[in-house]
């Protein structure tokens, strides 16, 4: 009995030592409303000018131009925060309707000047 007394007591001992020594998994800190604001304002921004480029009249002026639609996404995803933001304002600032305006041409050619420079 004091045998195996002796061993529970080591195994506890043990647990215990490693579980000081080893450091916590996981940390909280606080994070401020503005970013995490930022982060989701961002996160929309994008997803607005993917669902844009991914429509099928943008599509066929973007291969009218010369622009495959798969490179559009994929240079899209590669814009910055500020790029991103300035289309999206751009496109919320379009009538919705089914006819392309002289500004969903000039959004259509700023993103294809995008696309083009960062070839």
């Amino acid at each position: 009995m004091t045998r195996k007394t002796n061993l529970t007591h080591l195994i506890i001992t043990t647990v215990a030592a490693a579980m000081l020594i080893l450091p916590p998994a996981a940390r909280a800190d606080i994070v401020d409303t503005q970013d995490l604001a930022a982060q989701t304002q961002t996160e929309q921004d994008r997803a607005k000018v993917q669902s844009f480029v991914e429509r099928a009249t943008v599509k066929e002026k973007l291969e009218a131009m010369g622009v495959d639609g798969l490179l559009a996404k994929d240079r899209v995803a590669a814009l910055s925060e500020q790029e991103v933001h300035a289309l999206a304002e751009r496109i919320d600032a379009m009538p919705a309707g089914g006819t392309l305006s002289q500004m969903d041409m000039v959004v259509i050619l700023l993103i294809a000047i995008l696309v083009a420079i960062a070839l």
